[in-house]
């Protein structure tokens, strides 16, 4: 998953980016809204955690242009304004969720992932496939029952794979959602972070190489992973 955190406050944007960071969300920045804007025009962001008071262009007017543009962006506003009629035009503008100022870290992560969960078409936040189980609210993961060591990273590349219901997906979109903006398109951090997950979830392999292509977790009838053929290396 991958947001956009847009806040004035460089202290607070910091402090929010970084306890995403820790739950394996990839996360860029943006203090105010021109760049938030140029970011979101650019960038492929599932969920952009909103402050309405920014200086250079309003929280709202970034809002209505997603709306405008029909990104599959969800929108969180985070702001000070509390009242029950700045929520309601918050929600009017077209926000799918707002949370006021102060806030418990774990509401707004909460928050973050169940929109993260309904910025593509929708999936559960168990998901399984070929024998992977993957809880994306809990952050675990397991093979057939036994729990999955994975750092933050491995754990969000085989959710972007998991997601992809089979669709093979390019090292350099893998960089996209995984990766901050600052990793550039390198896509050598890709096949190190895949070494390690390969060996992390162990034979029969369950990541694909399509050469030319990309990677894929293939999922057959009933998640069963289909016949393939020989797995190619990183």
């Amino acid at each position: 998953m991958r947001v956009l955190v847009v806040e004035d406050k460089a202290f607070l944007a910091a402090m929010i980016a970084d306890g995403l960071r820790r739950d394996a969300i990839t996360v860029d920045v943006a203090l105010d809204g021109l760049t938030a804007l140029r970011k979101l025009q650019f960038g492929d962001y599932d969920v952009v955690v909103l402050d309405r008071d920014l200086p250079g262009l309003h929280g709202d007017e970034i809002c209505r242009r997603v709306v405008a543009k029909q990104l599959l962006t969800r929108v969180l506003m985070l702001t000070a304004s509390a009242t029950v009629p700045d929520r309601v035009e918050g929600l009017n503008l077209g926000a799918d969720d707002y949370l006021t100022k102060p806030f418990a870290y774990d509401e707004l992560l909460a928050r973050v992932l169940a929109l993260g969960r309904r910025a593509q078409p929708a999936l559960p936040p168990v998901i399984e496939r070929a024998g992977i189980t993957l809880d994306t609210a809990r952050r675990q993961a397991y093979r057939d029952g036994t729990p999955l060591p994975l750092s933050r990273k491995e754990f969000a590349v085989l959710e972007t794979l998991m997601r992809a219901s089979g669709a093979v997906v390019s090292g350099e979109d893998l960089i996209e959602k995984v990766w901050d903006e600052g990793a550039g398109y390198d896509t050598n951090p890709v096949r190190v972070t895949l070494s390690r997950l390969r060996a992390k979830l162990g034979d029969p392999p369950v990541i694909e190489t399509v050469p030319g292509a990309g990677y894929r977790v293939p999922a057959g009838p009933d998640g069963e992973r289909p016949t393939a053929p020989g797995e190619a290396g990183t």
